[in-house]
């Protein structure tokens, strides 16, 4: 996950995801020869628009290990989770600049619809 928050310390970094575990953040993840390939962490939630969902805050594959199918392998499972919990949608938000992690939903069948504005307050 460093490789996607790199921005974080490590303290910084269990701290937020302890937090965020309180409002049921959990992470999964890709292991192999006990190293963990791909992690994503997300959430249940349920909005007015779109009803019970699954939401994924971060999906990160190791840069050496891509095109292996593990962040494939993880999306997948994903949605069958989500499907499980009776999800009607998996979200994520993406930034504008990654065009090779768009490309990847894409096939995944993931489609754009919203843009999501942000101001920052710092």
């Amino acid at each position: 996950m460093v490789q996607l928050r790199s921005h974080l310390t490590e303290a910084e970094f269990v701290n937020r995801v302890q937090r965020q575990q309180q409002a049921g953040y959990f992470l999964v993840y890709v292991e192999k020869n006990n190293s963990i390939k791909a992690v994503a962490g997300c959430r249940l939630m349920e909005t007015l628009i779109d009803g019970q969902l699954l939401y994924i805050d971060d999906l990160i594959t190791d840069t050496s290990e891509r095109s292996q199918g593990y962040g494939s392998a993880l999306t997948d499972w994903l949605i069958e989770y989500a499907k499980s919990q009776g999800c009607v949608s998996l979200q994520l938000d993406s930034g504008v600049q990654r065009a090779a992690a768009h490309r990847f939903y894409f096939r995944k069948g993931l489609t754009i619809s919203s843009f999501r504005f942000k101001r920052s307050l710092q």
